[in-house]
């Protein structure tokens, strides 16, 4: 039917009030799952550094005649290990006008932004502390930069084809070669696991990405799924994993790299700050307000021995 001749309508209407609510949607994640699970320690200086040492090998040989002269054994030395303190920040510049405004969905704009890249900077600081990066010394030109946990792992691990480790050199972490990427399959983690226990490691999480969790709970074992049916219930993931060498919790990370799988002891990682979260005005220049968050930090690898990591899975 065709509207009434001379018919007044909302088109037509001037002053409608807008229909806006007075609140912000936002699904960003902020779990940061490593961050959570890693201790925490105080760092006093731009290069912080720690010990690491290994027994030597166990023997079945060792048999003394009575009454001989002891025989000195050798001895080796600690390792000394090290990573750089890095700098992440966020800076908001606000404008006089922008915080008197009446506006939707929060107060004071400034106030709203801490907030939110208070979030940001926390997601930066995962992706970073869990990556492949190599650590960087830094100078008046160029910014320190931590070694992320990947790029510790050589002695647990497993890699595609090309693929290489990194490790502590020459006082700097070595980013490991990425190689051909292939299917995550419950060999690969059960021999990760091995190598752990091997090198005296106890591992008790998983971490993997989205793709990957959803691969591993594909993975059968010994276990049989069940369907509850009182509650009606199909349990189709695996969120605890029962190996040969120990139980590990299956966490997943959206912020780690999701072509990786890390097999990790929290007991042997910590998360060192020279100058932890921070905000602090900015010199005010004109008619606005700038604001800098900021963390000085660094991530301890107590021993990589104690971790692992299977690389280059698919991860789509």
């Amino acid at each position: 039917m065709a509207q009434p001749e001379d018919t007044f309508d909302a088109f037509d209407m001037v002053g409608i009030k807008e229909d806006l609510e007075d609140i912000i949607y936002d699904i960003s994640p902020t779990a940061t799952p490593f961050m959570t699970a890693a201790g925490r320690v105080k760092c006093k200086q731009v290069l912080h550094e720690w010990q690491t040492d290994v027994l030597g090998a166990a023997s079945a040989t060792n048999h003394v005649i009575e009454g001989d002269d002891a025989t000195t054994n050798a001895q080796v030395a600690t390792m000394r290990v090290s990573n750089r303190c890095n700098i992440s920040d966020k800076v908001i510049l606000v404008s006089g006008t922008s915080r008197a405004v009446d506006s939707a969905g929060r107060g004071d704009e400034l106030d709203y932004l801490i907030a939110k890249n208070g979030k940001e900077l926390k997601r930066d600081m995962e992706s970073l502390l869990t990556s492949n990066n190599a650590s960087v010394t830094g100078n008046s030109t160029t910014a320190r930069e931590l070694g992320g946990f990947e790029s510790w792992i050589e002695t647990n691990e497993s890699r595609g084809a090309g693929g290489s480790d990194g490790g502590f050199s020459s006082g700097n972490t070595v980013a490991a070669t990425d190689g051909t990427q292939r299917a995550f399959t419950e060999t690969l983690l059960k021999e990760v696991i091995r190598e752990c226990f091997n090198a005296g490691a106890e591992p008790t999480t998983v971490m993997v990405g989205a793709f990957n969790k959803q691969v591993m709970s594909t993975f059968t074992g010994n276990a049989t799924r069940q369907n509850d049916s009182k509650s009606e219930k199909l349990f189709a993931a695996i969120d605890i994993y029962k190996s040969d060498f120990g139980t590990l919790k299956v966490v997943p990370n959206r912020f780690s790299r999701s072509r990786s799988a890390l097999v990790l002891d929290p007991e042997y990682m910590k998360v060192g700050y020279l100058r932890p979260f921070s905000t602090h005005k900015l010199a005010k220049t004109g008619d606005s307000d700038r604001v800098q968050l900021l963390a000085e930090y660094t991530l301890v690898v107590g021993n990589e021995a104690g971790h692992g990591v299977i690389a280059d899975l698919t991860d789509s």
